[in-house]
């Protein structure tokens, strides 16, 4: 039997269920949204987690005139006596605002325009009900002929309302997806408190004032702090990712990935699937990232030998990892390396803050990172102090990379320091080498795993030392280039024609090793001749450097082998 197709980025119910794609039933958020019924309900989980999705599919179920034969063979339509009751039987808005963006306040108003817009043209019916009278179709028409007004915009939801109650008879049930959108992106931009202002207009009437809605379920990223625009919302029903309630609903459980690899038969690479994408905790449930999961398993079908890749990275802005490794100071430097290293960071937090305090302090940072993702829980929280951890492999790579362009930028920005640490290679001033490069170590924040093997350390020194000595742009170094009887780790041709310079890198398992370690790397560049190449191009003044590492500390020892010429 032909296997169904997988739903890469396609987020609409209908589409899934009618093109027949593979889907993982997640209907249960209907039953328990129902049987724990509040009037205003705010899903909040990190972004590619299926919020959408759901959102579509509680369009699908509720909405007047709803194809009952999408549900077919769903846990949903086990529940005869609830489908009977609320399946196809109430009129739905439903707006998206992940669209609402731009560089300013203008644009992104334009943004909810054309999101209003859309949603008036779907419910055009409207405009032919004898049940509504002209006067109260009047501002319904200025969104058809788009001269809509700003106090339009912000009664639109409830006029939306009061027009579906009026032709239906029906109160509404109102879906709103990524509500967070535009006040992030106001944020980032600079216009934040006047899209405050609008958003709390468009929601406090739609919410709050509403005697049209049967309910409302919004989803977001963040918990936005009710002071900021749900103030005086009575009757708001927050379900976050600590909540037990509705913790399976969103993302994969362990049993759903691994059912999903068994069904294409892809189940040998469960473990690198869990390594990668796994990791997340929603109240007691594991959860797998969806987006990866359902890319990873795409990418395999067309080439086995696929290897696992950071796709959320791609799809959610990691600009919240680089606004909190450029605000740690030497405290949270530490910290960061603990979590890279696997380790768990205590930490109190807040779920729900408002935009305008993320950068108050590095605290609002820790909690804004463990709601959108970037971090996750172990265990239970113990009076608000939750044991934070890196989720998994791939949101590792995210905290690494922006680790990586945080250490170049400062290594950009002391330009003079950079060339006077490479010019005392070429003056064999091995103290001051030493000496600078302690320095630098002691101010990094180190992505060394501690757990990895002697010769992956010595990848990482490697790796630092090349992106120090490149400040020096018109020097040629060669990274493990072949040289004598093997590879040097680096080589230097400086522009002194005579000058070159030869380093080996080692790894000290403790401090004390630090001195025999440089002696086995200058023993290895003499056993290996890797000063061959230097010579051959007639450069006879020769310096051999032996480096050893251990955690943040450095010795550096000098050898002139022009002798050997």
């Amino acid at each position: 039997m032909q296997k169904r197709k997988l739903p890469v980025g396609i987020e609409s119910f209908e589409e899934i269920r009618r093109e027949d794609f593979y889907y993982i039933d997640k209907t249960g958020l209907i039953r328990d949204l129902m049987n724990n019924w509040g009037k205003v309900n705010l899903f909040t989980r990190p972004r590619r987690f299926g919020k959408t999705l759901n959102m579509s599919m509680l369009k699908c179920f509720f909405e007047i005139g709803a194809d009952q034969t999408l549900f077919d063979g769903l846990a949903i339509s086990r529940e005869t006596e609830l489908c009977e009751k609320y399946m196809g039987k109430y009129p739905v808005i439903f707006l998206s605002l992940k669209g609402v963006d731009g560089l300013n306040f203008e644009e992104a108003y334009g943004g909810l325009q054309r999101i209003l817009r859309a949603e008036v043209l779907r419910l055009k019916f409207l405009a032919e009900s004898e049940r509504i009278t002209e006067d109260e179709k009047r501002s319904f028409e200025r969104f058809l002929k788009e001269t809509e007004t700003k106090d339009d915009v912000q009664e639109s939801l409830k006029m939306f309302s009061f027009l579906l109650y009026q032709h239906y008879g029906q109160k509404v049930i109102l879906l709103i997806d990524e509500y967070d959108v535009p006040l992030d992106k106001a944020f980032q931009h600079g216009y934040y408190e006047e899209m405050v202002s609008l958003i709390r207009g468009l929601f406090g009437q739609a919410l709050k004032t509403n005697e049209f809605l049967q309910f409302a379920v919004l989803t977001g990223c963040l918990r936005v702090s009710k002071e900021s625009i749900f103030t005086g919302l009575n009757n708001f029903d927050v379900n976050s990712i600590v909540d037990v309630e509705h913790d399976e609903h969103f993302g994969f459980t362990e049993e759903e990935a691994a059912g999903l690899l068994r069904d294409y038969r892809l189940s040998d690479h469960l473990a690198e699937m869990k390594e990668w994408y796994d990791g997340y905790r929603f109240g007691d449930a594991n959860i797998y990232c969806p987006w990866d999961v359902i890319k990873y398993a795409k990418k395999l079908l067309a080439d086995p030998q696929a290897e696992p890749e950071a796709f959320w990275i791609n799809t959610s802005g990691n600009d919240l990892v680089k606004r909190f490794i450029d605000k740690a100071d030497k405290t949270t430097q530490n910290e960061i390396e603990r979590l890279v290293a696997g380790e768990a960071v205590e930490k109190a937090v807040r779920l729900d803050l408002t935009y305008n305090e993320l950068d108050t302090s590095i605290a609002n940072l820790w909690s804004v990172l463990f709601t959108t993702g970037y971090l996750t829980q172990e265990g239970r929280a113990v009076k608000g102090v939750y044991k934070l951890v890196i989720p998994n492999r791939e949101v590792r790579e995210i905290f690494v990379l922006q680790i990586q362009e945080w250490f170049k930028e400062r290594v950009a920005e002391d330009k003079q320091p950079m060339r006077e640490f490479c010019q005392s290679f070429l003056k064999g001033n091995a103290e001051e080498i030493e000496k600078r490069l302690n320095i630098i170590l002691n101010r990094m924040i180190s992505i060394l795993d501690t757990k990895a093997s002697d010769d992956k350390k010595e990848n990482f020194y490697h790796g630092l030392l090349l992106g120090l000595l490149r400040s020096e742009v018109n020097w040629l170094i060669l990274s493990n280039a072949e040289s004598g009887d093997g590879f040097s780790d680096i080589l230097i041709e400086p522009e002194d024609p005579d000058a070159g310079i030869v380093i080996e890198v080692k790894y000290a398992s403790n401090i004390a090793g630090l001195e025999k370690a440089c002696g086995e790397a200058l023993a290895q560049i003499r056993e290996k001749r890797y000063d061959e190449r230097l010579r051959n191009d007639g450069r006879t003044e020769v310096l051999a450097y032996g480096i050893g590492f251990c955690r943040k500390r450095c010795k550096v020892v000098v050898e002139n082998v022009s002798q050997l010429c």
